[in-house]
């Protein structure tokens, strides 16, 4: 599962589900271009959606502002270009939201 540092705005991935952070899921709708997880590696991909990654902004500095150090958004922390990778998350998303500090 990879779940977004709200201080930093990058991406860390955590292989064993026993060692993952408590994070918050936040409720937003999606614009037209939204940051994407093979945005979210490269900052000047991220920066030519800039109503995406203010967005991205906003939810981090809310989650942070409630005490959470991360937080999960489908399209930056799902690597959609894998199937594989698709096909497990949607099998795992309920799990992802039940854990949920935050949701």
């Amino acid at each position: 599962m990879r779940l977004i540092n709200t201080a930093t705005l990058m991406l860390e991935e955590f292989i064993d589900g026993k060692n993952c952070p408590k994070y918050a899921i936040l409720s937003h709708r999606w614009l037209r271009e939204e940051v994407t997880f093979k945005d979210s590696q490269d900052v000047s991909r991220m920066e030519r959606k800039p109503e995406s990654l203010q967005k991205l902004r906003n939810a981090c500095a809310l989650a942070k502002s409630r005490g959470h150090a991360y937080i999960w958004i489908d399209t930056c922390c799902i690597d959609k270009s894998s199937s594989a990778e698709l096909s497990e998350a949607i099998s795992s998303m309920f799990a992802w939201y039940r854990a949920a500090q935050a949701c």
